[in-house]
């Protein structure tokens, strides 16, 4: 068994072609060779020579013929996971290299929740650049459509909620700091509540912003109005941009909306919006820095994870 492994790993080194890749991830689109084989500017005979190559170097069928066209099978779908992430990877790759041949040491692609602050963000990815000169696109999206990103290889790192990696993500993460929720709104609808005795109660029956349910902050909302029996309140918006609902809330007296207290404490500088005086005991789950558990480490992720902790501990000295 060792040794037919080996055979099928020696197969795959010396007769896999990227262009098969390609054309196996178009298959599973269009559910036909020939199809695949029109978009890709191949003629037939050539993406049936290719496929039938593909199957050669792995030495069973990797899609079988159904009502729905061709479908893969689950050595099949095994192949397209792996391709997906190998074309990304050269992806990567291609804008690493680029970022060189432009006078950078390398390229990052980093993903961020919207609850970690700008004023963080933008101290690490100068830095970064200041003492290595590395380049970093940054994207913004919740935490599990960022390990959404990881998975797919499209993010190098990520700085996020750990709480949505799965035991098989092959990640590693190093939780940085701690992050107590508050509640903000309007200032006038701030004051007046001042004025009231809050509980659960009130605040189920008011217009809420949230962010999907999905989320460890929308789950964490879920928990706390379950916990007390009372219906967890549906958000009459549902976003996790701290922009919008900024917006939102300077322009509504009706909306509330539960956000990490140092993400509010930017918000709320504007005077349009302030705190509720409604102090939660759950926590949120710590802000940590993820990235793939790599074999050989990337010394610009080492570099760029080692100064993103030294800005956490300067804005939040107390860490977790």
């Amino acid at each position: 068994m060792a040794a037919s492994m080996q055979k099928i790993a020696d197969r795959l080194t010396s007769r896999l072609k990227v262009r098969y890749l390609v054309l196996m991830l178009q298959i599973s689109k269009c559910g036909s060779l020939t199809r695949a084989a029109e978009a890709l500017g191949f003629s037939q005979p050539a993406a049936s020579k290719a496929l039938g190559e593909l199957e050669d170097i792995f030495g069973s069928p990797l899609f079988l013929r159904s009502s729905n066209g061709l479908v893969p099978t689950p050595l099949g779908e095994l192949a397209l996971r792996r391709a997906v992430h190998m074309l990304q990877d050269m992806e990567n790759w291609g804008r690493e290299t680029e970022a060189i041949l432009t006078g950078h040491t390398a390229h990052l692609n980093v993903g961020a929740i919207p609850t970690v602050s700008g004023r963080l963000l933008s101290r690490a990815t100068q830095q970064i650049y200041t003492l290595h000169r590395v380049t970093i696109s940054l994207h913004r999206a919740t935490s599990d459509q960022l390990v959404r990103l990881m998975r797919r290889h499209e993010l190098d790192c990520m700085i996020g909620r750990a709480t949505v990696i799965n035991a098989d993500d092959n990640m590693v993460q190093q939780a940085l700091y701690a992050q107590r929720p508050v509640l903000i709104a309007n200032v006038d609808l701030a004051h007046r509540l001042q004025q009231e005795k809050i509980s659960l109660h009130t605040l189920a029956a008011m217009d809420w912003i949230l962010p999907s349910p999905a989320t460890p902050t929308g789950k964490m909302i879920t928990e706390i109005f379950a916990k007390a029996n009372i219906p967890p309140p549906f958000p009459k918006i549902e976003t996790y941009s701290a922009d919008v609902i900024e917006d939102l809330l300077q322009n509504s007296t009706s909306f509330l909306s539960l956000m990490a207290e140092d993400i509010a404490a930017d918000i709320c500088r504007n005077k349009k919006i302030a705190l509720i005086p409604f102090q939660f005991d759950e926590r949120l789950p710590p802000i940590s820095f993820i990235r793939h558990n790599r074999t050989t480490q990337v010394l610009a992720e080492e570099n760029f994870a080692e100064i993103f902790r030294e800005v956490c501990n300067q804005f939040y000295p107390g860490g977790v």
